[in-house]
C-alpha cells in the first residue's frame, strides 16, 4: 500500500470547472464498466446537469502537485446534503485523497448548517463503503430516489446533532 500523501489540497470549484468535469467523466466510465453486465438494470447515472439543477451547494477537487486527482460534491436533499460524484483516480487511491475529500465535504456541510450528509453507492463498490465507514458514515435505509435500484447502499454521517438533542446534552442532570 502507498504511503499517505500529506500534500493533498482540496479546492472549492464551480461544478462546471474543466477539472471537475474531467474527473466526473472518469467516474462515469469506471462505473459503467463496473456494472456493465447489468444491461437490463444499467447503473443509474443521471447526467451532470440533472445533479447540478437541484442545487449543488459545493464542489471539491483534490489536487496533488497541481494534478486533479479526486472529486466530490454536495447537493441539497431536503435538510441534508447529499454526497455526489465521489471519485479518486485509480493511481491515487490508498494515498489519503478520498479521506481528505470527505473531511472537506464534512467541513463544508458544517458551514452550511446541514444536520447530515447522506449518500448512495452500489453493491459493487465495497472499497467505497469501507472508506465511508472509516470516515464515520453508517448504513441507513435506502432513500428516494434510490429505492428503485436494487443494488443501492445508502449511508449517512451526522454533521450536527438536532438542536433539541444538543440543548438536552448540555443541561446538567
Amino acid at each position: 500500500m502507498s504511503r499517505p500523501n500529506a500534500r493533498i489540497a482540496v479546492c472549492r470549484l464551480r461544478w462546471d470547472d474543466p477539472d471537475a468535469v474531467a474527473l466526473r467523466a472518469g467516474l462515469t466510465a469506471e462505473l459503467r464498466q463496473r456494472y456493465a453486465d447489468r444491461a437490463g438494470d444499467p447503473i443509474h447515472l443521471p447526467p451532470d446537469e440533472a445533479i447540478a439543477a437541484p442545487g449543488v451547494a459545493w464542489t471539491g477537487v483534490a489536487y496533488t502537485a497541481g494534478t486533479p486527482v479526486g472529486h466530490c460534491a454536495l447537493r441539497w436533499h431536503g435538510v441534508d446534503l447529499e454526497l455526489k460524484r465521489m471519485y479518486v483516480v485509480p493511481d491515487h487511491r490508498g494515498r489519503g485523497v478520498g479521506a481528505r475529500l470527505l473531511d472537506a465535504a464534512r467541513e463544508a456541510a458544517g458551514r452550511f448548517g446541514a444536520p447530515r450528509i447522506v449518500l448512495q453507492t452500489g453493491d459493487r463498490q465495497p472499497d467505497a463503503v469501507r472508506l465511508y465507514e472509516r470516515a464515520g458514515y453508517r448504513p441507513v435505509p435506502v432513500f428516494p430516489p434510490y429505492q428503485a435500484l436494487p443494488y443501492s447502499r445508502c449511508l449517512a454521517l451526522v454533521v450536527r446533532p438536532p438542536l433539541a438533542l444538543s440543548r438536552k446534552a448540555t443541561v446538567p442532570a
